[in-house]
């Protein structure tokens, strides 16, 4: 039903070894805690000095990762940049009047990379004027050590703000979602067919559909920035007597935007079977359909197949008995039992593992999509919220948390970078993002409308639909 609500290696945490820590760092800010050779706990405060890069050592990416992600829920970004860059410029002298040339040039290029990282995975960061102003403020002090810096800050610069064109673009460009049609529309029965415009008639070949839902899912998922992931869950930290990050806007506007796709689609499948006035073009449409969700399947794209799968499965279409009878259903059950949720959806995640394979191992983009059944995704990361404490009794950050936690979010991240191999075309996917939907009232009444009520309780409900919609008694 509807829903409610750079590489691999840098987004695949791993145990962290200790040899990798600054000799200094155990000591000075409650030291960090490892377990078989794994970083499990730590005080924020020594967290945050491990992300700091000296002259002889630099964090590992999948920790960058990872303490980027989950940093948010105790400390909002600008804020965290603006403590490593004081801690940059206490350790390193840089407020001294003559500086350390050449242990700055030892500096430099690690602190440069760990803005670049920074800068090119959470992008969405540096929307605030603050976060731009302490990159700029930090590479302006080791500027005058090696002339090198000012063109390496301006080509970060550059990158960012075109990363950021590109995806504020991108989501402008992103047809908006029509809002359900007005219900009257139900009463296509006695409107000439020319005024109903539908599926088939804009494509009528299912493998097209599904390469060109691929390229709606793709180009959405694309906008989704990983720390959605953990913005959507924040609350309040029980060490800080301030409100939690993000209290005023908590910054999912791509992550929900996605949610209403899936629900848009679940909305469009049951409208485009309840719409024709007859009862071999309804199975037609149903079984032109489960075509669709067979090649989404063979694709990897989950998410389009369930949507279609909810669509079919919504009630104004599951009680069609009598076109449903005209419809070769054991593909449907097929697809169904894949995406049952028995089990915890094992079937799925089973098949999700599969493609998952596939994707690593792949020599071409058509081989590398994974579109994840993305409420599920969603689910899966808000138990493991909940589950956890994001703090030991100690005060301690539960590292191990966010561990898994970043390995989740990190796979989609992958999944999310595959360039579509499909050719576009823009007709299908105007009309996937434009074409009128009934809300569910305006479903039951198309639904009661081509098969009349059963019971006396659809038979009181048509009336009232026909009443309050069509204004017929």
């Amino acid at each position: 039903m509807p829903q409610t609500l750079s590489s691999t290696s840098m987004f695949t945490p791993c145990g962290f070894s200790p040899h990798h820590i600054h000799p200094s760092k155990e000591d000075d800010d409650g030291g960090l805690i490892f377990q078989d050779g794994n970083l499990t706990s730590a005080s924020l405060d020594a967290l945050i000095q491990h992300l700091i890069p000296t002259a002889d050592y630099y964090p590992e990416k999948a920790y960058i990762f990872t303490f980027l992600l989950s940093s948010r829920l105790f400390i909002q970004p600008h804020e965290l940049l603006s403590r490593v860059c004081d801690k940059c410029i206490e350790q390193q002298q840089l407020d001294d009047p003559v500086l350390d040339k050449t242990r700055i040039r030892k500096f430099g290029p690690k602190i440069l990379q760990l803005l670049t990282e920074w800068t090119e995975t959470f992008p969405y960061d540096f929307q605030e004027e603050k976060m731009v102003g302490c990159l700029k403020d930090i590479i302006h002090r080791i500027a005058p050590c090696d002339e090198a810096y000012w063109k390496k800050m301006n080509q970060l610069l550059q990158t960012l703000n075109q990363k950021l064109a590109t995806l504020n673009h991108g989501q402008e460009g992103i047809v908006k979602i029509n809002a359900p049609a007005s219900d009257k529309v139900a009463a296509f029965k006695s409107k000439p067919p020319s005024i109903q415009r539908e599926m088939l008639a804009v494509c009528s070949d299912p493998y097209t559909l599904a390469q060109q839902l691929t390229h709606v899912e793709l180009e959405r998922l694309s906008h989704i920035g990983p720390e959605e992931f953990v913005q959507a869950f924040v609350h309040k930290d029980p060490l800080e007597s301030t409100k939690p990050c993000f209290s005023e806007e908590k910054k999912t506007n791509n992550l929900e935007a996605y949610v209403k796709w899936f629900n848009r689609l679940c909305y469009l499948v049951a409208t485009e079977i309840c719409m024709p006035a007859k009862k071999k073009q309804r199975a037609q449409v149903i079984e032109f359909f489960i075509d669709v969700a067979r090649e989404c399947f063979n694709i990897g794209n989950f998410n389009s197949l369930m949507a279609i799968i909810s669509g079919m499965n919504m009630s104004p279409v599951s009680r069609l008995k009598k076109t449903w009878s005209k419809v070769k259903t054991a593909k449907f059950f097929i697809l169904e039992h894949q995406m049952d949720p028995t089990g915890n959806f094992y079937n799925y995640r089973t098949a999700l593992r599969g493609a998952a394979h596939r994707s690593l191992t792949a020599h071409s983009n058509r081989e590398k999509i994974v579109i994840p059944f993305f409420s599920l995704l969603i689910k899966d990361i808000y138990f493991l919220n909940e589950g956890c404490a994001n703090r030991l009794p100690n005060g301690h950050v539960n590292f191990e948390k966010f561990l898994e936690l970043a390995k989740q979010v990190g796979e989609f991240m992958t999944w999310k970078q595959v360039e579509c191999p499909f050719e576009r075309d823009d007709t299908i996917i105007h009309y996937l993002h434009t074409a009128p939907i009934f809300t569910e009232d305006g479903l039951y009444l198309a639904s009661y409308e081509s098969e009349s009520p059963e019971n006396q309780t659809e038979k009181e409900r048509w009336k009232t639909l026909r009443s309050t919609i069509l204004g017929k008694t």
